[in-house]
C-alpha cells in the first residue's frame, strides 16, 4: 500500500536515522559504510533530498515496481543505495528493479556490476544490447557519441521496464544535470526548459523518475567515494560528452565559485514560474490584459 502525500510528507519530518531505524539495522549496501559523523551528515542529507522530491512531484501515485537504471557510474549507484534505505526503513513501498545495459563498449567490465548487485541481494537485470555499433556507424568521424547512444539506452530501458512489469524508470539524474540541460535549452535551443523530476513518456505507459533532483553532484561524489562503489568509467568507448554540456557545467561552476549558493538559488527559480513576466502568449493570456474604468 502506497503512502498518500499527506502521510509521506509528515514521516519526512521524523528523524531519519532514529532509534528505531537503528535498532532495525542497515541494509547490506551500507554494511562496509563509513559510522562517521561527517558520512552519516552526508547520507541524511541526501536522504532528505530525495525524499523531498518523492514529496514534491508525488512520485509515489500508483506506483508498486521502479525499474533503477544503474549505469555503473557515481549517480546511479548512489541513487539505488538511498533507495534502499529508503525502502529498508519501510518509507519506499515500491519493488525495486536495478537494470543495467550493456552496450557493448570496448573494455565494458560485464562482471563488475552482476557481482556487486548480487553481494547486497537486490533483483537485478543486466540486458545486453550492441547500441554501440550502431552509434559507430551513424555519428561522423570526430563526433560525440552520448546523444545517440542516450537515446538508445532510453529506448531499450523502457522496453525492459514493460517486460519487467514496472511502472516506472527511474533516473538517476541529478541538480547540476537539471541546470546544465536547463542554460543548453537557453542559450541553443532558444527555449526555457529544463529536465523534469517527473514526466511521462511519449507513449504514455510509463513514468520517468529523478528522485536526485535536488542532490548536488559533489554530494553524490563524496557519497560515492565513502561508499567505495565499483565505479566504471562513462569514457570506455573513446568519447566524452558534447561541448555544449561541459561549457555549461564550467560556466555554472564558476558562478557557485564566485557566488556560493547560486546553483540551489537557479534551482529554486525553476520551481517558481511566473508566466505573466515571460514572453509566451501561450502560457498567459496578455490579450486580456487591460485596465480597469475604476483604476
Amino acid at each position: 500500500m502506497t503512502l498518500s502525500p499527506a502521510e509521506f510528507a509528515a514521516d519526512l519530518a521524523t528523524d531519519e536515522d532514529d532509534a528505531s531505524a537503528d535498532a532495525a539495522g542497515v541494509h547490506p549496501v551500507f554494511a562496509a559504510a563509513p559510522r562517521s559523523v561527517g558520512f552519516n551528515k552526508l547520507r541524511k542529507r541526501l536522504i532528505r533530498q530525495v525524499r523531498q522530491a518523492i514529496t514534491d512531484f508525488d512520485m509515489l501515485k500508483g506506483q508498486k515496481r521502479w525499474l533503477v537504471g544503474l549505469s555503473g557510474g557515481k549517480d546511479s549507484y548512489g541513487l539505488l543505495a538511498l533507495l534502499l534505505d529508503l525502502q529498508w526503513r519501510g518509507v519506499l513501498p515500491v519493488e525495486l528493479v536495478a537494470c543495467n545495459l550493456d552496450q557493448g563498449q570496448p573494455n565494458f567490465p560485464k562482471n563488475v556490476l552482476p557481482d556487486y548487485l548480487a553481494s547486497i541481494g537486490v533483483k537485478h537485470r543486466i540486458e545486453y544490447r550492441d547500441t554501440y555499433s550502431v552509434v559507430k556507424e551513424k555519428v561522423p568521424t570526430g563526433g560525440t557519441y552520448c546523444s545517440l547512444c542516450s537515446r538508445l539506452r532510453r529506448g531499450n530501458l523502457y522496453r525492459v521496464a514493460r517486460e519487467e512489469g514496472c511502472d516506472a524508470l527511474v533516473l538517476g539524474h541529478h541538480r547540476e544535470d537539471i541546470l546544465e540541460t536547463f542554460f543548453m535549452n537557453f542559450f541553443h535551443g532558444g527555449r526555457l526548459s529544463a529536465m523534469p523530476a517527473k514526466l511521462l513518456n511519449d507513449e504514455g505507459d510509463l513514468m520517468v523518475l529523478r528522485p536526485l533532483a535536488y542532490a548536488a553532484e559533489e554530494d553524490l561524489a563524496r557519497f560515492a567515494a565513502a561508499m567505495a562503489f565499483p565505479i566504471i568509467p562513462c569514457d570506455l568507448c573513446g568519447s566524452q560528452d558534447g561541448l555544449q554540456r561541459n561549457a555549461m557545467k564550467e560556466m555554472l561552476s564558476g558562478i557557485e565559485a564566485r557566488m556560493p549558493g547560486r546553483k540551489d538559488a537557479m534551482l529554486r527559480a525553476l520551481g517558481h514560474v511566473d508566466p505573466s513576466h515571460l514572453l509566451d502568449p501561450r502560457l498567459f493570456d496578455f490579450s486580456s490584459l487591460l485596465p480597469t474604468k475604476d483604476a
